[in-house]
């Protein structure tokens, strides 16, 4: 875990945040906006802050396989144990830790549930820089980070911010984003296929169904052909926390189809995807399986899906995604 402290007070993007909801393009989010005057002010979110602890966990990021036909892909930091709860778990123990050094003083320990802007207080604290992508890239070890802080009453040194810009020239992002959700350093999170298929509660517009390619939960395009995170000597070596990715990376379609929420608990309990509820599985799982069916025929998948289409009692959401194309 790397570690580094940002002044608290107004977020340095905080302007482009503000015209970002403005914009709409916090889609359906609206615990985005819900708090917004706090999010882009640690200082309003614990009166008196003078300063914020800032930390990053890296989580396995192997290259990707060839997916078998009939699976779907989940995005790497979801393939193991939840992040928000372990890494919140070490932030109270620290927070503990500082109570008793400095009586008197507050500790808030965030993990992305907080109206926090944990990224860009990141990359105050020089843990990296905002990249064309919207991720926070350590230079040189790439952007498969995980982000957590301590927001404090302790007036605590700040560490240097990166003051260069991580992308130059380069627009591998933007160009490989599937469904257009990317201009530079700034994303339409309604169009982006995280968002639709981890936090788009309804169905999702037909036009975005072929850029869901295979993913049911997540992706991670924009993130894999980035130059930051190709393999090289510096990123193997880099300090990974192996319990948030022990998950091979994929689900069987035609099984998610048939999930209970009995059987979506026991496969992706106690990762961070139990976020996406069972109609939403079920919607994605059918997206991806009409996707694939356009170029590999599999029977008792399109027989799943027909039955499904045609169902009165299935969700909306399923039903239409679900539907021939």
């Amino acid at each position: 875990m790397s570690a580094g402290v940002a002044p608290a007070g107004r977020a340095a993007r905080a302007d482009f945040f503000e015209a970002w909801l403005a914009q709409g393009h916090h889609g359906t989010m609206a615990w985005m906006a819900a708090h917004d005057l706090v999010r882009v002010d640690s200082t309003q979110l614990l009166p008196g802050a003078q300063s914020v602890l800032c930390v990053a966990d890296r989580y396995p990021a192997e290259p990707e396989w060839a997916l078998e036909p009939g699976k779907g892909r989940i995005a790497r930091y979801a393939r193991g144990r939840d992040y928000h709860k372990l890494m919140k778990r070490r932030l109270h123990g620290l927070c503990d830790a500082f109570r008793e050094q400095h009586p008197g003083e507050s500790f808030r320990a965030c993990v992305d549930t907080a109206p926090l802007l944990e990224r860009e207080a990141a990359a105050a604290a020089g843990l990296g820089a905002i990249g064309k992508n919207t991720m926070l890239i350590e230079q040189g070890t790439g952007s498969w980070l995980l982000l957590g802080a301590i927001v404090t009453t302790v007036d605590i040194a700040s560490t240097p911010s990166y003051a260069e810009d991580p992308c130059g020239t380069c627009t591998r992002c933007i160009d490989a984003c599937p469904t257009d959700a990317l201009t530079p350093f700034a994303m339409d999170a309604t169009r982006c296929v995280s968002y639709l298929t981890i936090e788009h509660r309804d169905v999702i517009d037909a036009s975005l169904h072929e850029g869901l390619q295979d993913w049911v939960f997540g992706c991670d395009i924009c993130q894999e052909v980035c130059p930051h995170n190709q393999p090289t000597h510096r990123t193997r070596s880099a300090t990974v926390n192996e319990a948030y990715g022990t998950h091979d990376g994929s689900v069987d379609l035609l099984s998610v189809l048939r999930w209970s929420d009995e059987d979506r608990v026991k496969a992706v309990g106690g990762t961070s995807a139990t976020r996406a509820k069972l109609d939403m599985w079920r919607r994605n799982a059918a997206i991806v399986a009409r996707n694939q069916l356009m170029t590999t025929p599999d029977a008792a998948l399109s027989q799943v899906l027909d039955g499904i289409a045609v169902d009165p009692d299935e969700p909306d959401m399923v039903r239409q995604a679900a539907s021939p194309r």
